[in-house]
């Protein structure tokens, strides 16, 4: 890419997207195109080739998606599966259509197999069968993936995928009823330090095993193979180290400075026991995280909570 490239980032307002555009910009790229969901509805066909014809971008990172937590994604199954699929299949094809340079789609870990061996490698996709809570979601994801693959099969376009693992950052999501393990305990440790609460309660045993990787580290590693990979499959962005769900409930307790106890609800579920991407094949490609958890937790409290 070229500092004066055109590049669209689909989901500029989410936490991914928006990681992506402020890396963009802090390297220097001039010639960024975003649109709202207001604006451009990405599930309608028509608009989306109307907005590819009139704006012809070059590069594409397409990091739109309707996410939520657990809940949402086994209530809303229906809608995951056909706005996702609907988003990324206008996408990619105006894209091919439109002679895009380069795609890039964004997907989760959640692709992987319940029980596929750990650490989780890029081989393992379509292994075994999917968690059934986000089924719907992982499916929509998967089908991304290998669009782009049949598309640079047929059609010679150079478009690749990404799988990121649990992220945290800006933009996050801190609603207690469907945001993500770490924003929830960084929004309860906080409020109860605010209430002056003798306890703070995690939800199971604090056993499970869990990787975190701040969203400006995944966004330098999406431009970063932008420039440098070009192949079929994905590759795993991810830190390959992880923490118990326990030792997280302690990390964010230190971080806000709460001085209660923690008390771990053994009867609400702890979810999957372990999901650590194995990261070799980033790092192969020559790209490493650099934000540690404490230090990154410590930014994205000190953004949210104390500014």
């Amino acid at each position: 890419m070229e500092l004066n490239s055109k590049i669209y980032v689909a989901g500029h307002r989410g936490m991914v997207g928006s990681a992506i555009l402020a890396n963009l910009q802090q390297k220097g790229y001039t010639n960024i195109i975003t649109r709202t969901s207001e604006t451009l509805n990405l599930i309608d066909q028509q608009q989306t080739a109307a907005f590819f014809e009139a704006e012809k971008p070059e590069y594409v990172f397409l990091a739109a998606a309707k996410v939520g937590g657990i809940v949402a994604n086994n209530t809303y199954r229906a809608d995951f599966l056909y706005e996702n699929i609907m988003i990324q299949s206008n996408v990619i094809h105006e894209s091919y259509r439109n002679n895009v340079t380069k795609l890039m789609f964004l997907g989760s870990s959640c692709i992987y197999p319940k029980l596929a061996p750990q650490p989780l490698k890029e081989e393992s996709l379509l292994t075994g069968l999917l968690e059934e809570t986000n089924e719907p979601y992982a499916i929509a994801k998967i089908a991304g993936i290998k669009m782009c693959d049949a598309y640079r099969d047929q059609y010679g376009c150079n478009f690749i995928s990404v799988m990121p693992t649990n992220l945290y950052g800006f933009n996050d999501n801190y609603d207690l009823q469907n945001s993500h393990v770490l924003p929830a305990l960084l929004r309860k440790f906080h409020e109860a330090k605010i209430a002056g609460d003798p306890t703070v309660t995690v939800w199971g045993t604090g056993t499970p095993l869990r990787e975190f990787l701040h969203a400006s580290d995944m966004a330098d590693a999406c431009v970063y193979l932008m420039e440098q990979y070009d192949a079929k499959g994905f590759v795993n962005i991810g830190t390959g180290i992880e923490i118990s769900i326990k030792g997280l409930a302690e990390l964010v307790k230190k971080i806000v400075g709460y001085t209660g106890a923690i008390v771990f609800d053994t009867t609400k579920p702890d979810g999957t026991p372990r999901k650590l991407m194995d990261v070799t094949k980033l790092e192969n490609l020559g790209w490493k995280f650099n934000i540690a958890l404490e230090q990154g937790i410590q930014q994205v409290y000190s953004e949210k909570f104390l500014s």
